[in-house]
């Protein structure tokens, strides 16, 4: 069993319900530096498309004064024809230009989410360890897949419109202003009026719209958590309950969603009223000012035709005020996302890395500290009064660890479950900073290691041997890219893999499901295995890798392991009786220390806690081991051990 591990410690969940805790709204400085941020790189399209917006708008502001010449003309007995053509053209000229001016600003907006996603995710798989340990996997992908769509209107779109619809405005009022300045005080007064009141509205979208992204990550999270144990779902008839949770997730999303569709609507109804209401006192108005002989009929059909066009900038700016609400809330989830803590993780991807390459495929472009001859050397890991703790108000984990282990050989750690045993690998690889003393790899702190380099010389099997969805090669390949197919063929033999791969219907191609959900268990414990036999590490830990291996698989794997051990330095979490007797030493830890080292022989005579693990758990072939604490046994004391009792066959010791 995997060491407390700091489920409890989750900063960013409810404790009770560990559901995401909502992302604050930030200040509006702040925001539009955030958006700012991501529409920079795209000024220049977004200009483009500006212009021909501007341009296209332009074409309209003209139409009502062809219009106007056109009224003048019919009671003069004019020609109208070039005036007809002039504003067909108008029309034509405006509409095109206005496409074009969309298209370069939609693609754009393509554009921004892409870098948006691309900049999360790169952040993302950068996680701390801790980080990911205390938010929920499907929150942080509703993030990446429809927090960043929403950027899409408000970094490109949302500009755009309250530029172009702004000075569409501005130019449309000093035009009619020329006209009549009594006609206008009316129009701005309505506009002005029923404008503020929908300026209230606006904060209740932006609201409406964060919850509602909240409940996408709650959905995420729930069929993440459905979909990552669908088997035990099946089997606990859970189907009908955890379709409830996620369907009261959808609820969730939806009421927020109507919620936030309602205030939209009432801002953009307010526009409509705006007009209207506006369009019904300059006609009364109007037409009293006509029969005084204040204004011509030409100027007030000028007028109305103006106001109408009103319409169209006093949307624009509604929609990007709108736009700019929906678009804040998804920008506060992303910055959230954004300052979760990174690893600074150095060395250029796909390249293929050295041996003991990088998991990944990142290149060390830290050179090791050993001379290049002993570049392979095996590594010695050094504890020095460790403390650690998950976080600063839960209690520590390690007091004060201390051990040594020189290269090569295998040591085992043994102990209850909760002692400290994984975590101990956890802080070899820097996943977790140790809060007090020291971890040395190669006589040299890991704090002062990169943490390419450090990795690139440690693989690292862990307890559950997770596989990942595509095909068997891509997951061996998965931490050394440059492996050769003689390397693989290799290893295959060695994780007893070759025989499970000729019996696959496509051999290495073969697909192997969501979580190596294709493979049994024992055969996903030995690709794991091989798969870190092929980075060729000189540090090599091993969580109860054989925890599922048959008798006759795990006797075999242990061979392998011996033969590793001796050019490698081996650290296992012991499980079985046969690894524990196997290791040159044992570490025996309890209650976050270690409470003494030697081999089995010396542990079952000198150290009580070690004795009863051996005498409760290792009763069929305690015995032997103590004569022979060695040597591996036998696949006959193994079977004997097996027809005994089932404790023996297992041989496990509390992990």
């Amino acid at each position: 069993m995997t060491d407390a591990a700091p489920d409890s410690a989750r900063a960013d969940t409810d404790p009770e319900t560990r559901t995401p805790r909502p992302a604050e709204r930030l200040p509006a400085r702040e925001t539009w530096r955030a958006l700012y941020r991501h529409f920079r790189p795209h000024r220049a399209a977004v200009a483009l498309g500006a212009l021909f917006t501007l341009i296209g708008a332009a074409s309209g502001l003209a139409q009502p004064l062809a219009a106007k010449s056109l009224v003048e003309r019919l009671g003069t007995d004019e020609s109208i024809t070039g005036i007809l053509l002039l504003l067909t053209g108008l029309v034509l000229v405006g509409t095109a230009i206005e496409s074009v001016g969309a298209y370069v600003l939609e693609r754009t907006a393509e554009s921004v989410v892409l870098a948006a996603r691309r900049t999360l995710i790169g952040r993302l798989l950068r996680l701390r360890l801790g980080e990911v340990e205390r938010t929920q996997p499907g929150d942080l992908m509703s993030r990446v897949t429809s927090d960043t769509t929403l950027l899409r209107a408000v970094t490109t779109q949302s500009v755009v419109s309250a530029a172009s619809g702004g000075l569409t405005f501005i130019a449309t009022i000093v035009m009619v202003a020329l006209m009549d300045p009594v006609l206008l005080g009316v129009t701005l007064g309505v506009i002005v009026l029923i404008g503020g009141m929908t300026a209230l509205v606006m904060p209740k979208i932006a609201q409406a719209t964060q919850r509602a992204q909240e409940s996408v990550g709650t959905i995420s999270t729930a069929l993440e958590r459905a979909f990552g144990a669908f088997r035990t779902l099946k089997a606990s008839g859970a189907e009908r309950r955890e379709a409830a949770a996620v369907e009261e997730a959808a609820q969730e999303a939806w009421r927020h969603g109507v919620r936030s569709a309602k205030w939209q609507s009432v801002a953009w109804s307010s526009v409509g009223l705006a007009v209207q209401v506006s369009f019904l006192a300059v006609l009364g108005i109007g037409g009293a000012r006509v029969a005084s002989g204040a204004i011509s009929v030409a100027t007030l059909v000028a007028f109305l035709l103006f106001l109408f066009y009103l319409i169209d900038p006093v949307s624009r700016l509604v929609e990007a005020a709108s736009q700019y609400q929906v678009g804040s809330a998804a920008v506060a989830r992303i910055v959230q996302a954004e300052r979760l803590e990174t690893e600074d993780v150095d060395g250029p991807e796909d390249v293929d890395a050295p041996e003991g390459g990088m998991e990944g495929g990142g290149a060390v472009d830290v050179p090791l500290e050993s001379a290049p001859s002993a570049s392979r050397a095996a590594a010695s890991v050094v504890f020095d009064e460790v403390r650690f703790r998950y976080r600063d108000d839960l209690p520590y984990v390690h007091h004060g660890v201390s051990f040594e282990v020189p290269g090569p050989g295998m040591t085992a750690f043994v102990g209850p479950s909760g002692a400290g045993k994984t975590t101990v690998f956890g802080l070899i690889e820097r996943f977790y900073d140790a809060s007090g003393g020291r971890v040395l790899v190669d006589g040299r702190d890991v704090q002062e290691w990169s943490l390419a380099e450090l990795r690139s010389a440690i693989g690292y099997v862990e307890q559950d041997a997770p596989v990942l969805a595509g095909t068997l090669r891509e997951n061996l390949l998965f931490g050394a890219p440059g492996a050769t197919d003689a390397e693989i063929d290799d290893v295959l033999v060695r994780a007893r893999l070759d025989g499970v791969v000729e019996r696959l219907p496509d051999g290495l191609e073969t697909v192997v499901g969501h979580r190596g959900s294709k493979l049994s268990g024992g055969e996903r414990q030995r690709v794991a295995i091989a798969r870190a036999l092929l980075r060729k590490p000189r540090l090599l830990l091993l969580d109860e890798a054989t925890s599922q291996l048959d008798a006759v698989n795990e006797l075999a794997l242990r061979d392998v392991v011996a033969e590793v051990a001796r050019e490698v330095t081996v650290l296992v979490v012991a499980h079985r009786l046969s690894t524990v007797t196997l290791a040159d030493r044992i570490v025996v830890m309890d209650g976050g220390r270690v409470r003494a080292t030697g081999t089995h022989a010396e542990l079952v005579a000198a150290d009580p806690l070690y004795g009863e693990l051996a005498a409760t758990q290792f009763l069929a072939t305690s015995a032997g081991a103590v004569a022979s604490p060695a040597a591996p046994e036998s696949p006959e004391s193994e079977a004997s051990g097996a027809s005994e009792t089932s404790a023996a066959s297992t041989g496990a010791v509390a992990p």
